[in-house]
């Protein structure tokens, strides 16, 4: 049965069916072709999968991001950025990675990170003297970094299907985020002096003091959602609430740059978004309902140890299965299905399930920009109006620098643990 589950999966994959049909319809083929079960629990399985009060967090986080999107914010991080890195070697590529760190702890969504940067970022970079293919390709895969920096969508998912602790997933998402986006800056600099391109002047106190002033607003959104969480005040989903109402605060009464009728049409997107990612979600539920019915779980289990002895074996064999499925599935369906499956797997090869999640998270973001389903490729296609034949040529190099990072966030546990040890004792 599990065997006719992913023929399926993948015969309406091929047909373009959309993600969450593909997971929902050949999991009830399944169920209604092979076995007594009442039909109505298709139902019932996939609304559990997204009735949990952690997701709450996810709409707000997605409307915070739509806010800032189109009320100013975007700009003005930017700008502030480029004053402070603009004139070093790889000074403007430097700055759209930083950006993405910033908007991703803003926001937690890759493809509003995209949608944002992308359109203020590729004519500067490329009229600058860098090529057009490694701008697209750095900012498809930068802004993959949003879904490790927290607050991060993908983490809120892990926390509510496994039971861990979301604030402790957060907080060992930052130094991951960290090494993830600086060997990004590193080819960046490498490409920029082998390319000769030209250094841009660098800007004076005035100039940097002038646009920290306009963007201070914009810095302090990671600092009350943090800082909130971590001090205690607020949980994940209060925080993410806070986002929301202070992106509207600052968007339309600071900037004024959103009007409140604008503030509608923003949260009609957002709705649309937040409706896209829990029927994701549910599908996905179903999914891994399915396979755990068929005790996949258990024979995944036994597979991965007739091939791996040691704990550094199963991460590379679950890396491999992640970094396979995130070329067909968004970050959160790949951890609804796996996460149970990993886990259990995780604690007996004494992996810490906080370890595991930022694992989980970071090979979601490289399925963000990873051909052929990758979203970032759709959202910058979209938006350049490049083939996505042309894009999926430029992310390779991307894609290999990341696995580089991953293998380094996989293998150096530490890195993902010292904050949360640190602060959760």
């Amino acid at each position: 049965m599990i065997i006719l589950l992913f023929i399926l999966f993948i015969a309406f994959l091929v047909i373009g069916l959309p993600i969450f049909m593909t997971l929902a319809l050949s999991s009830s083929v399944i169920i209604a072709g092979f076995t007594s079960l009442d039909p109505i629990i298709l139902v019932q399985r996939m609304f559990s999968g997204v009735d949990k009060f952690s997701l709450m967090a996810v709409p707000f986080f997605i409307f915070a991001a739509n806010v800032m999107n189109q009320g100013g914010l975007a700009p003005r991080l930017l700008k502030f950025v480029n004053a402070v890195v603009g004139h070093v070697r790889g000074g403007l590529a430097f700055t759209v990675v930083i950006t993405c760190m910033f908007l991703g702890a803003v926001s937690g969504s890759a493809p509003a990170t995209v949608v944002a940067v992308c359109s203020i970022m590729m004519p500067i970079m490329v009229e600058s003297g860098y090529g057009k293919g490694f701008t697209i390709g750095l900012i498809m895969a930068a802004s993959s970094v949003a879904v490790i920096i927290p607050p991060s969508i993908g983490m809120i998912v892990y926390g509510s299907v496994t039971g861990v602790s979301i604030g402790q997933v957060f907080m060992g998402g930052f130094l991951p985020g960290v090494i993830y986006g600086g060997i990004f800056m590193i080819w960046c600099y490498i490409y920029a002096k082998l390319n000769k391109v030209p250094l841009k002047e660098r800007s004076s106190f005035k100039e940097i003091w002038n646009s920290l002033i306009e963007a201070i607003w914009v810095l302090g959104i990671p600092i009350i959602i943090i800082g909130g969480i971590y001090g205690g005040f607020v949980t994940p989903t209060e925080s993410a609430g806070i986002a929301g109402i202070y992106s509207i605060f600052v968007s339309c009464i600071i900037y004024r740059e959103l009007s409140f009728k604008e503030l509608f049409n923003v949260s009609y997107e957002s709705a649309i978004s937040t409706a896209q990612n829990m029927i994701l979600l549910a599908g996905a539920s179903i999914f891994a309902w399915v396979l755990t019915r068929y005790q996949v779980p258990t024979n995944l289990a036994k597979g991965i140890m007739v091939f791996a002895n040691n704990k550094y074996m199963v991460l590379l064999l679950m890396n491999v299965i992640m970094l396979i499925a995130g070329m067909f599935l968004d970050p959160a369906s790949i951890i609804t299905i796996m996460a149970p499956l990993f886990l259990p797997i995780a604690i007996q090869f004494n992996i810490d399930p906080v370890h595991l999640g930022v694992v989980m998270v970071v090979n979601g973001a490289i399925g963000m920009f990873t051909p052929p389903f990758g979203l970032n490729l759709f959202i910058a296609s979209g938006i350049t109006k490049i083939p996505m034949g042309d894009l999926m040529k430029t992310v390779w190099i991307w894609v290999i620098l990341s696995i580089l990072a991953l293998i380094i966030i996989t293998y150096i546990p530490s890195i993902t643990l010292y904050l949360p040890r640190l602060i959760f004792k």
